[in-house]
């Protein structure tokens, strides 16, 4: 017998259903593709509420996420969780929400914003939710569906399937916007840097992760391509290299590309009825931030299962 079929493993369908599951709930998830395959595999990674909606909830959910990773972070190499110093670029506490009050340490310096945040490994960090689902009673299995009635065989279904919503759900306020990054072989780099330029897609940041130093990125809205362009990936490591120059020579390990699930409106989390009786609840539009947010959402989510 299953209580909730969890729709979707990247790391917003993992981190609800092992909450659901330490609540005692049997609990299944059901991912098209493996961990390490989802749009969260790629993510750079860093806790920052980016390019996520809506902002009168966004501050919570991520200030409750935080506190998880700052205990994970005694586990780095269990967990993939890290707390790492780094400087946002010209960025100000009086441009930021209330939940910048709570960061501990952070400061202005004349580059921006210096801060220590979690910075997540995410291969690792996915591999460890999955065993901490399965040391609380519940399973993973690789199935695609093509609509949640399939998924009715449980009382409850909860739906964290990021940008597969838009068709399942369907929801047509569900965008895709393409981040690709570069993984280059780190050549001594101990912080993490972020610079946004609102005036363009590109964004500027660098994240030391035990596989190399992750270079980005880029906002592409309504780019579905999965594939990496040459080109942007020059201009990546040319951005990168103006802030530290030695990144310049450093060797290429690989290119990256994720389609970041963006939601008019912004996230949903919400219940509605199923044919038959069922109850299914929604979990999805994170954007850029679904790492940051996901034990928030994952609660406020798990809530309505009740």
């Amino acid at each position: 017998m299953t209580d909730v079929i969890v729709v979707g493993g990247g790391v917003i369908g993992l981190t609800t259903a092992v909450t659901l599951a330490e609540r005692g709930l049997r609990v299944r998830v059901w991912s098209r593709d493996p961990a390490g395959a989802t749009t969260s595999a790629v993510a750079g990674a860093l806790w920052w509420p980016y390019r996520i909606e809506p902002a009168e909830r966004v501050g919570a959910w991520s200030l409750e996420t935080l506190a998880v990773y700052e205990e994970l972070a005694a586990g780095p190499g269990a967990t993939g969780v890290r707390l790492v110093a780094g400087v946002h670029g010209g960025e100000r506490f009086a441009a930021l929400g209330p939940w910048a009050a709570e960061l501990k340490g952070a400061v202005e310096v004349a580059e921006g914003l210096r801060v220590v945040l979690p910075l997540l490994d995410m291969p690792v960090h996915l591999a460890w939710l999955e065993r901490r689902l399965v040391a609380a009673g519940g399973a993973v299995e690789r199935r695609a569906v093509a609509g949640f009635a399939e998924a009715a065989s449980a009382p409850v279904v909860v739906n964290c399937t990021g940008l597969g919503a838009r068709e399942l759900v369907p929801d047509a306020g569900v965008r895709a916007v393409r981040g690709q990054l570069v993984v280059v072989e780190n050549p001594g780099i101990a912080e993490w840097f972020t610079e946004a330029d609102p005036a363009s897609a590109a964004t500027t940041y660098f994240f030391p992760q035990p596989a190399g130093l992750v270079l980005g990125g880029t906002a592409e809205a309504d780019d579905e391509r999965r594939e990496p362009d040459a080109g942007t990936a020059r201009e990546i490591v040319a951005r990168c290299a103006r802030v530290r120059p030695e990144i310049a020579g450093a060797r290429v390990l690989g290119h990256r590309v994720g389609l970041r699930p963006v939601r008019e409106g912004g996230v949903r989390i919400e219940a509605e009825a199923l044919p038959g009786g069922g109850l299914l609840v929604h979990n999805y539009g994170h954007g850029g931030a679904g790492v940051t947010v996901a034990w928030g959402c994952a609660r406020a989510a798990a809530a309505l299962v009740g």
